[in-house]
């Protein structure tokens, strides 16, 4: 089998990441997968902790926060693997995860970028995502398949073109890698995944997922599941992500639905939370965009 490359990015989350690497190393073989750790900014150095966890750990410190976007690319970059494989360090891998994704990877030459069934931890049973649907670009909605459906093995079999990847896990080569591009870093976190689904589709590679592989996800365990810097980067994210990859008329019709409705009930429901500070962040997001251009290399929020 040809050299995987797994990719994870570390922040502040030792235990989470330790866990991760016991999985990895539990349900992979040495031989066929060399496994590299990005650890952004971290608050105390861990790697002794990390190689205990997998011997032969590649380790890359990084003294600034780079994102998700930015500690995958750092990783890729020193990565020697064929195949490229990020997965969230907030995910637990299962036996013959890494062999299934190689596999269907070999048997589909169009495949680009390729997703596995991602499970809840906390519920085994329950699915978080078998593919997505295509995307409503005037909204810039569109919806999980199998979000939160009883795992009966309906999915198991199932190998097909999809909408989007999951960032939290998703194979690709190299050589569609070299020809595509990396992700965008100046997303920082969230729809960076979705934006580079767009530029593998754009060499005319597809979407794929694989219900032979499957994954656990302790989702939101980095920013959390309601908190500034999310509600920010998904605002402001979302707006970017049509704004690159779609034109002037569907980013005019989008953009009209996103700040006259769709903004005002989401900052309704924040302030009706008594969440100012999420009302706070996702107005930023959108003054973000109508101050910057779309190829503006600024975060707009202080990132530690």
């Amino acid at each position: 089998m040809p050299l995987t490359s797994i990719i994870t990015v570390n922040y502040n989350q030792p235990a989470v990441t330790i866990d991760f690497l016991k999985s990895v190393k539990r349900f992979t073989n040495s031989d066929e997968v060399e496994v590299i750790l990005v650890d952004n900014a971290p608050v105390e150095n861990r790697m002794t902790d990390f190689a205990a966890a997998y011997p032969g750990l590649i380790y890359i410190h990084s003294s600034k926060n780079l994102g998700y976007a930015g500690g995958n690319n750092l990783g890729i970059k020193n990565a020697k693997g064929y195949y490229l494989l990020l997965l969230n360090n907030d995910t637990e891998i299962t036996a013959g995860f890494v062999e299934a994704l190689v596999k269907e990877m070999e048997q589909h030459p169009s495949i680009g970028l390729l997703s596995p069934l991602i499970k809840f931890h906390e519920n085994k049973k329950l699915i978080q995502y078998a593919g997505f649907t295509a995307m409503n670009y005037i909204t810039a909605r569109n919806g999980a398949i199998g979000d939160k459906e009883i795992d009966t093995g309906q999915y198991s079999n199932d190998s097909r073109e999809t909408g989007f990847c999951h960032g939290a896990a998703v194979m690709c080569r190299r050589t569609d890698l070299d020809q595509a591009g990396m992700m965008d870093e100046r997303y920082f976190l969230y729809y960076e995944e979705l934006d580079w689904c767009e530029k593998f589709k754009r060499i005319g590679k597809k979407i794929w997922f694989t219900g032979k592989a499957v994954i656990y996800h302790k989702e939101s365990i980095s920013v959390g599941k309601a908190s500034p810097i999310k509600a920010f980067f998904m605002t402001r994210n979302r707006m970017l992500y049509i704004r690159k990859n779609t034109n002037l008329t569907n980013t005019a019709l989008f953009s009209a639905y996103y700040i006259f409705i769709a903004t005002p009930k989401q900052l309704l429901i924040h302030l009706r939370n008594g969440r100012t500070d999420l009302a706070a962040q996702t107005f930023k997001g959108i003054w973000w965009n109508l101050t910057h251009s779309a190829n503006s290399s600024s975060l707009g929020y202080f990132i530690p």
